[in-house]
């Protein structure tokens, strides 16, 4: 085992208001949700985005069962989506008895590829759900023409995406629903947390009653009725307003806490050119149209080469990359509740390849140069 410092995956970011807030919280007497804390989150994110209504939810987890709910997804739906993606992206539908129909991505991205979409719809289909990997956007605008001549809905899977854009929109704010989290490995966080943007003005009331435990009591809040009911299905979404104090904070800075990690991108992405060029390497590809958010670094490494035991001998030196995901189509459960829709050689191939490399906020020059002088030595 290395003597040297360990060089964890992430680690996460304090900008140093984050304590303050959260006893502000205290001694205003309200440290359930929906306080002025979660209130100034949900402006800015809807300032921020452009979305007509931003409600915080305890994770992205939370987020997309939530638009599950409100789209009024039944037994038997189908939903579109990639295998390469976390599971909450199948879960939050096959919670309601939706059924995902995985589809294979792009070789440039790794997101959802948009030219097999058509392929996989069927009467079933009610929604499309992309994913946009790495902050780096899907194609939506052919998402959306597809899903507008098909009368789906579009649920973004944002949750790697806060403060990336495609062609000059948020992500997260182009769909039917968009879903964020703030989950403590994510660009900003609250150590479990995530946002539901509701861009479809038409599901924006029932958004707060299903988050609400199916009440009007946000209604109630604001005077507009004297006594709040159950109006419906719901549950539990929205996180304590200590949770949203911490991101309060977070928010302040977001915007810088974005260019210090596309600074670290930048420069993986200068110094991987060499290895790039031997061809040991393929390092991420982002369309001009595209503003990426630098929430990761990943290549793709070359086909035969022992991934396991390259992560293996980087730890033994005490740095700590990390491979994702295991694809869901080929899952126990995704084999259960879920069907696959063509062929997913890109993904089963990639699944394989990747590998991501530590970066987080503030990471130190010497850090990223000790990765990348092992990553190279040991390629």
């Amino acid at each position: 085992m290395s003597s040297k410092p360990v060089i964890p995956f992430n680690k996460p970011h304090m900008t140093g208001r984050e304590l303050s807030y959260i006893a502000q919280s205290h001694l205003g007497g309200q440290l359930a949700g929906d306080g002025p804390f979660t209130k100034r989150c949900h402006q800015w994110l809807e300032h921020t985005t452009g979305t007509p209504k931003a409600l915080l939810t305890h994770s992205c987890t939370a987020a997309l069962e939530l638009a599950a709910l409100l789209l009024d997804i039944q037994p038997g739906d189908e939903i579109i989506m990639p295998s390469y993606t976390f599971v909450s992206t199948a879960n939050a539908f096959v919670l309601r008895g939706g059924v995902p129909v995985f589809v294979d991505i792009r070789t440039d991205t790794l997101n959802l590829d948009e030219t097999l979409i058509e392929a996989a719809i069927t009467p079933r289909t009610r929604a499309i759900v992309p994913v946009h990997y790495a902050g780096v956007a899907c194609e939506m605008d052919r998402i959306l023409q597809i899903a507008a001549q098909h009368k789906l809905a579009v649920v973004e899977d944002a949750a790697q995406g806060v403060m990336a854009s495609y062609k000059g929109r948020m992500l997260g704010s182009i769909g039917t629903l968009g879903c964020y989290s703030f989950h403590e490995t994510k660009n900003v966080i609250s150590g479990e947390g995530g946002a539901l943007l509701v861009n479809d003005a038409q599901h924006g009331a029932r958004a707060e009653i299903i988050r609400e435990k199916g009440t009007d009591r946000s209604r109630f809040r604001r005077g507009e009725v004297d006594k709040y009911t159950w109006q419906e299905m719901g549950s539990s979404f929205l996180p304590g307003e200590l949770i949203a104090a911490f991101l309060w904070a977070q928010f302040e800075e977001a915007e810088r806490m974005t260019h210090n990690r596309l600074a670290s991108w930048a420069g993986y992405h200068a110094q991987l050119q060499s290895l790039e060029d031997a061809g040991k390497l393929r390092r991420p590809i982002v369309p001009e149209h595209c503003t990426h958010n630098a929430h990761m670094y990943y290549v793709l490494l070359e086909a035969g080469i022992d991934r396991d035991r390259l992560i293996a001998a980087m730890r033994a030196e005490g740095i700590y990359p990390v491979f994702h995901y295991v694809p869901l189509h080929d899952s126990p459960a995704g084999i259960r509740y879920g069907r696959t829709a063509g062929n997913l050689a890109v993904t089963t191939d990639y699944a394989e390849r990747v590998l991501r490399l530590p970066i987080w906020i503030g990471m130190e020059e010497s850090d990223q140069q000790r990765i990348l002088d092992t990553l190279t030595r040991l390629l």
